[in-house]
C-alpha cells in the first residue's frame, strides 16, 4: 500500500477492465516517471472522449457526431444489419473488409448472472430499425460465449416472425489450430457449419 495520491491513482486505475492490482502499480508508476507533456496528453485525451464521443443515434456505435461513418456513408449496403455486442465488435469485423452493410450495436449481451435482460439492451431499437421493412437480413455476431449465445438465439427468437431472414456467424475451429486442443462445443460447431470444397 502506498499513501496519499498515489495509492488513489493505482485504485483508480485498478478499476480499469484488465487491469489487476499489479498492472495498475505499472502503470501508475510509469505515468510517474513519464514526461509531464506526455501525461498532459493522456489527460487531454482522456477529458477529450468523454467530453465529444457518444453513441450514434442509429446504431449505437461510437461517433464523435450525431450519427458514425457507417451509418452516413451511402455507399453501404442498407438491406443487411449486422448485430453485435459492442462497439468494438464493428471495429473487428470492418478490419475483414467482407461486411458491407450496416450495423446495430446492442451495447451488452443478456446475462442474468450480472442482471442484465433483454430491457438492458438496445433491442427495441433493433426492432424499430426493422419495422419500416428496408432490413432483408439480419446477421447475428454477438460472442461465441454462453451470453451471447443466449442473445442471438433470444434475437433469432424475436426476429424471424417478423419475415426477415436471420442468420448467425459461423464457428468452429481457428486456422492453425490442432484438433486435439479444441474443445468439443468448438469442434461439433465446426462439424455443424462445414462446407463443400
Amino acid at each position: 500500500m502506498y499513501e496519499g495520491i498515489v495509492q488513489d491513482l493505482i485504485d483508480e486505475l485498478g478499476r480499469l477492465p484488465g487491469v489487476g492490482p499489479k498492472g495498475a502499480q505499472r502503470i501508475a508508476f510509469h505515468i510517474l516517471a513519464a514526461d509531464p507533456a506526455d501525461v498532459a496528453r493522456l489527460a487531454h485525451a482522456l477529458s477529450e472522449v468523454k467530453e465529444k464521443v457518444r453513441f450514434c443515434s442509429i446504431c449505437g456505435n461510437v461517433t464523435e457526431e450525431q450519427t458514425c461513418r457507417i451509418c452516413r456513408d451511402p455507399r453501404r449496403d442498407q438491406t443487411i444489419l449486422c448485430v453485435v455486442e459492442e462497439p468494438k465488435d464493428v471495429v473487428a469485423i470492418e478490419k475483414t473488409r467482407e461486411f458491407r452493410g450496416r450495423y446495430h450495436v446492442l451495447g451488452g449481451a443478456i446475462s442474468p448472472i450480472e442482471g442484465i435482460g433483454p430491457d438492458d439492451l438496445r433491442i427495441r431499437e433493433l426492432v424499430a430499425r426493422l419495422a419500416d421493412g428496408t432490413i432483408v437480413e439480419v446477421i447475428l455476431a454477438t460472442d461465441p460465449n454462453l451470453e451471447g449465445e443466449a442473445t442471438a438465439t433470444y434475437l433469432a427468437r424475436m426476429i424471424s416472425p417478423l419475415g426477415v431472414a436471420v442468420s448467425r456467424l459461423a464457428s468452429g475451429l481457428p486456422v492453425g489450430g490442432d484438433l486435439e486442443y479444441a474443445d468439443e462445443v468448438t469442434l461439433g460447431r465446426a462439424f455443424e457449419g462445414r462446407r463443400r470444397v
